[in-house]
């Protein structure tokens, strides 16, 4: 397969996934250019290992070159909106690690960007590609589950040693109700759609540096009339269960899908329609990457989807909307957590 669709990636920390594309003979993508602030040396490394051709420490260096059709976002949170924005205004393609941005209103204008020019704008939520979601997803998708009424995503992580190699998270300080609590909202919305309010509670964990609070508790109310919750911890000794969690209730069956990061995960299934409700439970090895999280072959899978989505002319999943309604969410319950009050949360995008 010819390799026709240029990448370029900035921000060369979880970038590094993208570089396993030059290597992929089903795909169509090439990583052409870098972009990150490492030294000459370093750069040259990596252009040599993965035959990459160009290497810049200015992210506008990288956009405007003609051989590149896709841009990576992989930079700090806190420069998503920037550098998403002069992607899509240089007529490029983009894939952003989540989350889109960490605020509503630069969520706002880059969902108007991407209606305006047309490009093709993916999400980078890795659960949604990681092997035990999908599996609960496709036991959804064959009407195992039956219709929801409840649903619990988790994500819990003691971000002190995350911190030690990405200072950047306490430099500039990550909002961690977007940086991370966006995977469980994410998911939930996956599965249940446009959450309608929600109530939230927070607390400072008081365990580092990080200057903001880092423990949530949101209650969530979705469009359907389902409700959930979604548990967002950071500022914890890591507990001895697994990082994510996603649980979902349905009324044929209740199923359990959980993630940690470089240790695979499971997937368990109860059927009520079974006597004595016995549990099947599935083993998913972890998958080994070049990234210090694990998550390589899961930007392997939504890379593909996105080669799928250009080519046939599809919208990628999550799209934009999808990203900027996770950022909804989260703005809605800060709202909620500093107002004590139950929050709408804004769906008109």
């Amino acid at each position: 397969m010819s390799k026709d669709i240029g990448i370029g990636v900035i921000g060369l920390g979880m970038g590094a996934t993208m570089f396993p594309l030059n290597e992929k003979e089903d795909s169509k993508f090439e990583v052409r250019g870098i972009c990150g602030l490492i030294s000459e040396e370093k750069a040259k490394d990596i252009m040599e290992k993965w035959n990459i051709k160009f290497f810049t420490s200015e992210y506008k260096e990288l956009i405007k070159r003609k051989d590149i059709d896709v841009v990576g976002v992989y930079s700090p949170d806190f420069l998503h909106g920037i550098h998403c924005k002069a992607a899509l205004e240089a007529g490029k393609h983009v894939v952003c690690t989540k989350p889109l941005t960490d605020n509503l209103k630069e969520a706002i204008e880059l969902v108007n960007l991407v209606k305006k020019t047309g490009l093709k704008f993916l999400v980078g939520q890795t659960l949604r590609y990681d092997p035990q979601i999908a599996t609960l997803r496709k036991f959804y998708d064959d009407g195992d589950i039956g219709r929801i009424i409840f649903a619990e995503a988790h994500y819990i992580h003691d971000m002190r040693p995350v911190f030690d190699f990405t200072p950047w998270r306490l430099e500039h300080p990550q909002d961690l109700m977007f940086g991370g609590t966006c995977h469980p909202i994410d998911t939930l919305r996956w599965f249940l759609g446009d959450v309608d309010e929600l109530h939230a509670f927070g607390k400072k964990g008081e365990m580092s540096p990080y200057p903001i609070m880092d423990n949530y508790i949101l209650n969530l109310k979705f469009k359907n009339g389902a409700i959930a919750r979604a548990l967002g911890l950071y500022g914890v000794v890591e507990p001895p269960e697994p990082m994510m969690k996603l649980s979902i209730f349905g009324d044929k069956g209740s199923g359990v899908a959980t993630y940690t990061d470089k240790k695979g995960g499971s997937f368990d299934f109860i059927y009520d329609k079974i006597e004595y409700k016995p549990i099947a439970h599935m083993e998913f090895p972890p998958e080994p990457g070049i990234d210090v999280y694990g998550h390589t072959k899961t930007v392997g899978r939504y890379m593909k989807h996105f080669e799928d989505c250009l080519i046939d002319d599809k919208e990628p999943s999550p799209s934009v909307i999808d990203g900027a309604k996770t950022i909804s969410a989260g703005d809605a319950a800060w709202k909620s957590i500093k107002t004590g009050k139950v929050v709408k949360v804004f769906n008109e995008f």
